[in-house]
């Protein structure tokens, strides 16, 4: 089994845990009438899991390629909510306060994986 020397399979496995948490806050925030608000908590499971088999196989690169993934494709869906979340932070108001939010705080988390998973291939080399 190989080691998590840069922490990209705890560090995965701490933003998925945040995307299951961020998910179901939303859910919640809509009066559970969102199912949609539910993305990030589907894409929390797969990052979490990709940190499984990446710390439980030894299966580093699918871990590293499916954060990747998973980050770029979390990134392109969400960054639509980030200008209206700068408009609520602003003091304007926007359509769904708790999805432009919760766009946002995704696209944060995202680009903390992509991070991670950069280091992680920078490491490689």
């Amino acid at each position: 089994m190989e080691t998590d020397e840069t922490g990209l399979f705890g560090g995965g496995i701490a933003i998925g845990v945040l995307l299951v948490l961020l998910g179901a806050v939303a859910y919640v925030g809509t009066g559970f009438a969102s199912v949609t608000a539910l993305i990030p908590t589907f894409f929390g499971i797969a990052v979490v899991a990709l940190g499984w088999v990446g710390r439980a196989t030894g299966q580093r690169r699918i871990a590293v390629y499916g954060y990747g993934l998973l980050a770029l494709l979390g990134i392109a869906g969400s960054t639509r909510g980030l200008t209206d979340a700068w408009t609520l932070v602003t003091g304007g108001s926007a359509d769904s306060p708790v999805a432009a939010l919760s766009q946002a705080a995704m696209v944060l988390l995202c680009f903390a994986l992509l991070f991670l998973v950069g280091r992680a291939l920078g490491d490689d080399h």
